[in-house]
């Protein structure tokens, strides 16, 4: 048995997307992050950073919870034999664009949804900043899909698999769908695909932050933001109200 800790997030569900694909029997775990479960000291005991995905692997793991979205696609692949090349240039290519996500696209995409939350009270510098960011990253990604199927290492891969979560806030950010056709066709064909469908039902059965969300206390959300006290207010009534 697999056990998987998170919510509905994009990372999260990189995870749960490779789990599908490998048809691998496991259990999803509800985290409330905006209740601030991921502080509780038995959560700090599986990842001391107090985020999610923590996938814990009893089949063929020794019980050791993996954490970090990233960390655990390369382990998945690695332990069960798929969807990353196990030697040459493809691998390193498929690595390459996993870390693009990892370093590039989470945090900047993510900084931008935390700006756009904030609308007109948001530092002008900062969002644009992180809206220049995510739009480069969004070209980049249509342009790489111009002349391929697939991100990296010329077949569907844990790349793809750590991207597609995240390329499904381009028209939340803003930005024209038929300005990014190749992106397009690649999310579409990802969205296609079996494993992601069940993905999508499972996580959509088991997680609902809606609740948490909407009940969160000013101080939750300001410890689910790392907001500390000496930081200037914010309104973040968006959150609750979504």
């Amino acid at each position: 048995m697999i056990e998987l800790y998170g919510m509905g997030s994009p990372n999260v569900r990189k995870p749960g997307i490779m789990l599908e694909e490998l048809g691998l029997d496991y259990t999803l775990h509800h985290v409330a992050v905006f209740r601030g479960d991921q502080f509780e000291p038995s959560f700090l005991a599986l990842n001391p950073l107090g985020k999610v995905p923590v996938l814990i692997d009893h089949a063929r793991g020794n019980g050791t919870p993996i954490y970090e979205s990233g960390a655990i696609l390369i382990y998945l692949a690695e332990t069960y034999g798929a969807l990353l090349p196990a030697t040459g240039t493809g691998r390193y290519e498929v690595l390459e664009w996993l870390m693009v996500q990892k370093a590039g696209i989470g945090p900047m995409f993510g900084q931008h949804n935390h700006f756009q939350l904030l609308g007109p009270r948001a530092d002008p510098y900062a969002a644009a900043r992180y809206r220049t960011q995510a739009e480069t990253l969004y070209r980049q990604l249509d342009e790489r899909l111009a002349t391929r199927n697939w991100i990296a290492g010329g077949a569907y891969s844990i790349a793809d698999i750590a991207i597609f979560p995240w390329a499904g806030y381009l028209e939340q950010h803003g930005f024209a769908p038929a300005a990014h056709p190749n992106l397009l066709r690649w999310r579409d064909a990802i969205a296609a695909r079996p494993a992601v469908a069940r993905m999508q039902q499972r996580f959509g059965a088991a997680f609902s932050e809606q609740n948490t969300r909407r009940n969160a206390t000013p101080e939750q959300l300001d410890r689910f933001f790392a907001r500390p006290p000496t930081n200037p207010p914010a309104d973040f009534s968006a959150v609750t109200k979504a």
